[in-house]
């Protein structure tokens, strides 16, 4: 058995080591530098308690995005001269974020253990490659993301460390193959342990969904899917469960071979980046011969989705919407009812229709999926749901790709089953049939990445100082679309959590019109350079004989109000987005 010693490596504070909503995302260059992730490393583990740290098993994996087996053996070595007992590594380096927070809830050694935390090495949907971007965070014993309480810590230990530990004698571990490493230290045995990336998971999914139900689905000769990972880690999923679980064709899969730079693309589940899926779903310029019943795909990192139906984009909005109102019915997890949903404050109101109408619990949260883990941890919600592509539930404490396409295919499986007929129930039928019921909300979002910070906080401060002036801001309006209602009422968003009763402020700026439209301003925290601006605009329509209007022309008045009202490419020198969704 190999012998290691723990030796005090000295350091500097290195400045910008702010963990945001996601972790801590930079360069690679930027984390490559001496002592840059070590530093980090260090600062959390002594921003967490000694006693729990010492003889306990830590997750380390994540999207296999560039760089990440070389960070994965720095964690090691230090997380052994910490105290930890046992490291578990997804084989290959690889598990989604979603798994790890299964891994974390579920997994128990054989000594009856389950892990205390994880580092999760991933960008999320950043691009990665070895001038792209790589990224860090820490997830907590209840398998979500580490609160802010414990990210200011975190924070302030990496402006004041001097040094780390890190053991002396243990060589790089082989993560490519399963089984389990040991080495001795001055406390005891150390163990590294390589495992199956998606035993856990799927083990999970079959708690949660009826397998057979989606098999019958799937397996009709008159059902297609495509599902697209886009080079991320959830191809090792798709593989798992759509062919060998599901007994889909491997024709289905797109892109489903993890890379380390995501095969030179984009890894956003979006129409903008999922260029091949858009074009084989028929959304694209061309029209290809056959077209699937429904189509997927994933970020890197497995927590994000996109839904499409035949020539057909399903909003993330009405994706969580549309979930929560089927789900008694066509997921086991879900029979014995809801006991709550949630959304984050830049969604579409569709969830709160469908809550109103239910009679559910509902909850409206800042951006950051921290904020669903509270209500769920409290027994307070069952379905969540972001704009940006997150959709999930309890089962875990991360927003789950997988498990929305799981979800829809099980509501495409209990359609199909009601109707009994020989003519496939669609997803655009089903869209269609929820907005007849529930009212439409017309939904986009404009997205301005790497805008200057100055820049980007100029124009929020001008938004602010426009709310005080309501008065100016609707005499404005009738000037640029007297067809436009009036604002009501604007602030910045603030929450207070009901559960620990914490206070969330400057979550994001709102003005709310009369006829129940909005204009929502955020600076995101999830890009490693500059700032980007996110521009949400909505507006509900519950005339059933205007909810087939084309998405643009329906919020054209409202976009035009908003980029002069924010004066966008006055501050920004932007004419138009990067993204719009």
């Amino acid at each position: 058995m190999v012998l290691f010693k723990v030796v005090k490596q000295e350091t500097k504070a290195i400045d910008g080591q702010k963990p945001g909503t996601s972790g801590l995302r930079k360069k690679v260059t930027v984390f490559k530098q001496d002592h840059y992730l070590a530093n980090f490393v260090q600062a959390t583990f002594d921003a967490l308690p000694s006693d729990k740290v010492k003889g306990s098993n830590i997750v380390v994996s994540g999207d296999g995005r560039y760089w990440s087996t070389e960070a994965i053996q720095i964690i090691i070595k230090i997380a052994a001269a910490n105290g930890v007992k046992r490291v578990w590594v997804g084989q290959n380096t690889l598990l989604s974020t979603p798994a790890v927070s299964a891994i974390i809830r579920e997994r128990v050694n054989s000594h009856g253990e389950k892990a205390y935390g994880a580092f999760i090495l991933t960008a999320s949907h950043n691009p990665g490659g070895p001038d792209e971007d790589f990224g860090i965070k820490y997830n907590c014993e209840n398998g979500g993301p580490a609160p802010e309480s414990l990210t200011n810590k975190i924070y302030e230990n990496t402006k004041k460390i001097t040094a780390y530990h890190t053991a002396d004698g243990i060589p790089n571990v082989d993560v490519t193959k399963i089984g389990v490493t040991s080495f001795e230290g001055p406390d005891g045995t150390f163990d590294v342990e390589v495992f199956d990336s998606t035993e856990d998971y799927v083990k999970l999914m079959k708690t949660i969904f009826d397998f057979t139900a989606i098999k019958d689905l799937i397996t009709n000769p008159k059902f297609s899917f495509c599902y697209d990972a886009l080079h991320g880690v959830a191809g090792v999923y798709a593989k798992k469960i759509f062919l060998e679980e599901l007994g889909a064709k491997e024709s289905s899969l797109l892109n489903c071979e993890p890379k380390e730079d995501f095969g030179g693309g984009h890894p956003d589940p979006n129409l903008t980046y999922a260029k091949e899926l858009v074009q084989v779903m028929g959304l694209g310029k061309t029209q290809p011969d056959e077209i699937p019943e429904f189509g997927a795909a994933a970020d890197g990192d497995a927590d994000r989705n996109m839904i499409l139906g035949k020539k057909f984009f399903v909003t993330p909005s009405d994706s969580v919407a549309i979930i929560a109102a089927n789900a008694v019915g066509a997921i086991p997890y879900f029979s014995g009812g809801l006991k709550g949903v949630a959304r984050s404050m830049p969604t579409s109101a569709a969830l709160d229709v469908v809550a109103k109408k239910l009679n559910l619990e509902f909850f409206e949260v800042p951006t950051g999926w921290k904020f669903f883990g509270n209500l769920m941890d409290a027994g307070m919600c069952s379905v969540c749901g972001e704009e940006s592509f997150g959709t999930g539930s309890d089962h875990i404490r991360e927003k789950d790709g997988i498990w929305a396409v799981l979800a829809w295919l099980s509501i495409l499986a209990h359609r199909n089953k009601q109707a009994g007929g020989d003519k496939l129930v669609t997803v655009e039928e089903i869209v269609t049939e929820h907005w007849n019921t529930y009212g439409r909300h017309y939904y986009t979002r404009y997205d301005y990445e790497n805008v200057d910070s100055d820049d980007a906080k100029k124009l929020m401060a001008h938004l602010v100082d426009l709310q005080s002036k309501l008065g100016d801001v609707n005499n404005l309006i009738k000037e640029i679309r007297p067809d436009v209602a009036e604002v009501q009422e604007a602030d910045e968003f603030e929450y207070k959590d009901p559960v620990d009763q914490s206070i969330s402020s400057h979550q994001g700026i709102r003005y709310l019109f009369k006829d129940g439209s909005r204009l929502v301003f955020r600076l995101s925290g999830t890009g490693s350079v500059g700032a980007t601006i996110r521009l949400y605009i909505e507006q509900y329509e519950a005339d059933p004989a205007k909810i087939f209007e084309p998405s643009a022309e329906a919020l054209a008045p409202l976009v035009e109000v908003a980029l002069k009202l924010s004066k966008m490419e006055e501050f920004t020198g932007r004419s138009e987005p990067t993204v719009i969704t």
